[in-house]
């Protein structure tokens, strides 16, 4: 998977949860739950759905390697490369 292909994954399904909130109008390597105000029961439905679209473990330790939107489309496109 391209860093375009996990952006647009991580939008997606952001877009699902948080479907007030622009891309544009946030700071992509914020903290995600501060910038899409989103709870961390949103943070785990985000997860899921993002391991379950593509058939891949996201353990909860991992979690600190997905706090911003970018940090999360990376943690995808290496994961899944």
């Amino acid at each position: 998977m391209t860093l375009e292909e996990a952006e647009a994954a991580v939008a997606g399904e952001l877009h699902t949860i948080a479907p007030d909130i622009s891309l544009d109008e946030i700071d992509r390597s914020g903290d995600l739950r501060e910038e899409f105000d989103i709870d961390s029961m949103d943070f785990l439905r985000l997860v899921t759905a993002l391991g379950e679209r593509f058939d891949l473990p996201m353990p909860e330790a991992d979690y600190p390697q997905m706090d911003s939107f970018d940090a999360l489309a990376r943690y995808l496109k290496d994961k899944t490369s």
